[in-house]
């Protein structure tokens, strides 16, 4: 069976994680679009060229990106683009403080709990899948019954 769409062994309990990394990609990507202290101001500080188109962007992959893995639909697909922006968000905005006086390792550390718990969580979803309690599973079990 096709192992992007196949449920892996923690498919109970992954509903929570999807739950947590879903609404809080989607709440941030509404940001990035509504607040322009969330999205374009963030990017011109952060020092982007073009911000108001990479707002933009990455505020849609979040949005579509986290609804897909809130309602378990190709849940490892969409953890991909996810990782990509939190991982640039960690780069472009965590690995500074680590250069900045008064702040260094343990500011950088408490700053970026959040990026790490979602990295791990898409890592997560990436190899377990979206669980039983998805549209990836009823998906799948449609498919299987229609064999």
């Amino acid at each position: 069976m096709n192992r992007i769409l196949a449920p892996g062994p923690y498919a109970s309990g992954a509903i929570f994680i999807r739950l947590a990394a879903g609404l809080i990609f989607f709440t941030q990507g509404i940001l990035k679009f509504s607040d322009p202290r969330m999205g374009v101001q963030r990017f011109t500080r952060i020092g982007f060229p073009h911000p108001l188109f990479i707002a933009h962007f990455a505020g849609f992959v979040e949005i579509v990106c986290g609804l897909l893995v809130l309602v378990g639909l190709l849940t490892r697909l969409a953890a991909v683009p996810l990782l990509i922006v939190i991982l640039t968000a960690i780069a472009t905005t965590k690995i500074p403080e680590l250069a900045r006086s008064a702040q260094g390792f343990w500011f950088m550390v408490s700053d970026a709990r959040t990026d790490f718990s979602m990295t791990m969580a898409l890592l997560f979803l990436l190899i377990a899948g979206a669980g039983k309690w998805s549209l990836d599973a009823w998906l799948l079990c449609r498919l299987r019954a229609s064999d």
